[in-house]
């Protein structure tokens, strides 16, 4: 008997409908978070979800819901699916909003069948996932979980100077909820996996057990600024050579490490910035990540004492700043499994495995049991128009989703 699937036409094309959604002069896609562009993909989304016979909802950070709420079910607790549609500059079509368009394709598919669920199911577009111009990244679902308080982060000042909540207001998706209106029975999020590791191994789906935790630091090293021809090399306080002794000690740690563990310098600014000029500051970011809590603790230790040591070495002051910290998690382990067990029924192969990258699921985990479905990234390249995942890997992605929720929806909770 053939299994009961999503359509897969509808699917694809409202990936490749939203993917065209937010195109700048030059032809990149940008969705930046509360931008005039997102404004358009989130009118979008609510038209899919209305169109759908769903409640539509927004709180006050400006989440999105389409909450499907059969009679006699309403007030319990409701299975969460969802990711977002905020971009990157010069995305891909799939990072985030394939997940979200396949909650609200499961939910409609499992309307269309009949299903008489025992509770609400619902999608979720969360605010500001990729944190591109506001910080910090996750902001949406974070507010949501309740880490952060949601008048601060409506106070938040962007890259370009305006104010979230005052953009959100102006795009018309300053919603009246309170986030948290919605706790969850359970949290679900479909994603494309963002590397290398299931196109490599010839996996079409990962059931994703683990999120690395992450750590970002903002370095200062402060020397002095001389001339680059007549300074001895023995005399110079140079900055931006204490830099470059950073970046290489954190490759040559990861790299000779047995573990996991991952650090990269992702931004660096000198000053003055001269090519003749010694420089007197350098100013970069730190992004260390693992799925073990005390192996992150080991690394931001080892890198409290290299630059410790630098700095005495060097003869330059080093400053660090904490921009974000967030302890690894560990999922659902009964959701894990009936992901596992939704793709042996549909014949495909599954592994466990980490994700690297950070993502809501990882917040509303905090609130609700929760776990996610990874499906293979041609290349592991994301966050570029080259990213790509083929159309029968989304569909079987989305069918797996469309199983558990079913089991979820009519079963509950695996004991």
């Amino acid at each position: 008997m053939t299994k009961p699937s999503i359509d897969a036409a509808r699917l694809l094309g409202r990936i490749r409908t939203l993917g065209e959604i937010g195109r700048d002069s030059k032809g990149r896609l940008v969705r930046l978070a509360a931008s005039d562009t997102e404004k358009l993909g989130r009118d979008q989304f609510v038209a899919w979800i209305a169109g759908a016979g769903l409640e539509v909802a927004i709180d006050r950070i400006g989440n999105i819901f389409g909450i499907w709420k059969p009679d006699g079910v309403a007030d319990e607790a409701p299975i969460l699916l969802g990711s977002h549609i905020d971009t990157v500059i010069g995305a891909g079509i799939y990072d985030g909003c394939y997940g979200t368009l396949s909650g609200l394709e499961v939910i409609e598919t499992l309307k269309a069948e009949g299903l008489a669920p025992s509770r609400p199911v619902a999608v979720a577009a969360f605010t500001n996932e990729e944190g591109v111009r506001y910080a910090p990244d996750m902001m949406g679902s974070l507010v949501y979980a309740g880490g952060l308080d949601v008048d601060a982060v409506l106070a938040t000042i962007g890259t370009d100077g305006t104010v979230l909540g005052e953009e959100l207001k102006r795009i018309g998706y300053a919603g009246e909820y309170e986030p948290g209106f919605l706790k969850p029975h359970a949290y679900i999020e479909l994603h494309i996996e963002q590397g290398p590791v299931l196109e490599r191994g010839g996996i079409p789906v990962g059931a994703v057990e683990d999120l690395q935790g992450i750590s970002w630091q903002k370095v200062t090293i402060t020397g002095d600024a001389n001339h680059a021809g007549t300074t001895p090399i023995s005399m110079r306080r140079d900055a931006g050579h204490a830099a470059a002794r950073v970046v290489t000690f954190l490759r040559d740690r990861a790299k000779t490490s047995n573990t996991p563990t991952v650090a990269t310098v992702g931004c660096m600014n000198f000053e003055p910035n001269a090519i003749n000029v010694i420089p007197s500051r350098a100013t970069f970011t730190v992004d260390l990540r693992d799925p073990d809590e005390d192996r992150l603790r080991e690394e931001e230790a080892a890198l409290a004492s290299f630059l410790e040591g630098l700095s005495a070495e060097e003869q330059v002051s080093i400053s660090v700043e904490r921009l974000a910290r967030f302890e690894p998690v560990k999922f659902d382990l009964g959701i894990v499994e009936l992901i596992e067990d939704s793709a042996g029924k549909r014949g495909l192969a599954c592994r466990r495995m980490t994700s690297g990258a950070g993502h809501d699921a990882q917040m509303i985990a905090r609130i609700a049991p929760s776990a996610m479905i990874f499906v293979p990234s041609a290349g592991g390249i994301s966050h570029n128009p080259k990213e790509y995942t083929a159309d029968e890997d989304l569909v079987a992605g989305a069918n797996i989703l469309l199983d558990v929720v079913r089991r979820l929806a009519t079963e509950g909770l695996p004991a």
